[in-house]
């Protein structure tokens, strides 16, 4: 059987793999700058002999057609960029470029996808179709690599029926996989607010204008936005990760700047927040004497998985690993620029479980201490190759 073989496939290519992930892990590079990423990826496909070209920037696009006959077309992605953080881990494999870290796995994203890239060329004899490799930089940072390679024409020449992406998730163990069918992550906006006051000396509060205090008041203001006015079955998040007020003990400053993050499920909902928002924080520094900017970069949108897609390939997901290692997830409030290739064609973007307690393996993403369970490569390179044959119609 196909399957069989698919297996004992990513069996014998998981160390060249694993080698590919750690060479990446070490050496990590930050969104929209991926220069020796795109390079080693072109020289991959190149060994193997797939066809590629590039888009995006450092973005690359390759593609393989199989020797049966059949119209259908499916497009795999990866993304391949990295985050500015200092990575704490002690592995050999560590990050070698200081301060940028591979903390989102998109590493393994990458390595796994030029595993099933280089099984898909090895049994294109047995397949009919065409299958696009999505090599995608900054998924990291607006406005998103996907807006790049979409404008590029990633989903035309041919048009794929179906895009699949996968991402890592410290929360399932690994050798288990998690599809959500419908609405999956968040759309996901950037908040900048500046509160102007006027500074002074600390001693003398009577004579100031006092933006650190009214920055605190619109931070909490705008709780409301989630407590009292979203509809509590549409999920939103605000969040608030960045407060500098450039002071000291004894100095008020005469601006405080703030930034942080806007989340939803529902677009319309955002833009009516998006105005809530911005009428909470100002009126809150107008009645307290100050004047506050706020300034909104609308980010991505939600993820959508389609229905009938997701369920067609979360059962292939069965076929291959068992009922028993095949999840159904929640809604996730991460966002993730896959979402645009989700609002124009059928998408499905699946979660890979990294997770091994007894190795210690289970910091979150975007830490300092993130890795992952290396096994779960195998499992990745293997599903997504034999999703992709049954999607295009083979067994």
């Amino acid at each position: 059987m196909l399957k069989n073989e698919i297996q004992g496939l990513s069996k014998n290519l998981f160390e060249e793999v694993r080698g590919w992930r750690r060479s990446l892990h070490a050496h990590p590079e930050l969104s929209f700058r991926e220069f020796n990423t795109s390079k080693f990826i072109k020289a991959v496909l190149d060994k193997q002999g797939i066809s590629w070209q590039e888009m995006g920037g450092t973005g690359i696009v390759a593609m393989i057609a199989g020797e049966l006959p059949s119209e259908r077309v499916v497009a795999l992605r990866a993304d391949m960029d990295a985050l500015p953080i200092t990575e704490q881990n002690s592995t050999d494999y560590i990050s070698q470029n200081k301060g940028v870290m591979h903390a989102c796995g998109h590493d393994a994203h990458t390595a796994s996808l030029l595993g099933v890239a280089t099984i898909l060329q090895s049994v294109k004899h047995c397949f009919g179709g065409v299958i696009k490799f999505i090599f995608q930089p900054g998924e990291e940072c607006l406005p998103g690599g996907a807006t790049l390679m979409i404008r590029d024409g990633v989903l035309e020449n041919p048009a794929p029926g179906a895009v699949i992406g996968q991402h890592v998730m410290p929360s399932i163990p690994c050798g288990m996989v998690g599809f959500r069918r419908g609405k999956h992550m968040a759309s996901m906006d950037e908040l900048k607010i500046t509160v102007t006051g006027r500074g002074g000396h600390g001693a003398q509060p009577q004579d100031n204008i006092d933006p650190v205090l009214i920055a605190s008041h619109i931070i909490v203001a705008l709780q409301q936005v989630v407590s009292r006015m979203a509809n509590p079955f549409i999920p939103t998040v605000i969040s608030f990760g960045k407060f500098i007020a450039d002071g000291a003990i004894n100095v008020i400053p005469d601006q405080v700047f703030i930034e942080g993050t806007f989340r939803t499920f529902d677009e319309d909902w955002r833009n009516k927040a998006h105005r809530e928002m911005k009428k909470i924080a100002r009126g809150t520094a107008e009645s307290m004497g100050g004047k506050c900017e706020f300034t909104i970069n609308r980010g991505y949108p939600f993820l959508f998985n389609n229905e009938a897609l997701t369920d067609e390939l979360s059962g292939y997901a069965i076929e291959y690993l068992g009922r028993d290692r095949v999840l159904d997830t929640d809604q996730w409030m991460a966002s993730e620029d896959f979402a645009y290739y989700s609002q124009l064609t059928d998408s499905c973007f699946y979660l890979l479980g990294i997770r091994n307690e007894e190795e210690n393996i289970t910091s979150s993403l975007h830490t300092a201490t993130f890795n992952i369970d290396e096994n779960a490569l195998e499992t990745s390179m293997g599903l997504m190759t034999w999703l992709t044959l049954r999607r295009l119609g083979n067994q």
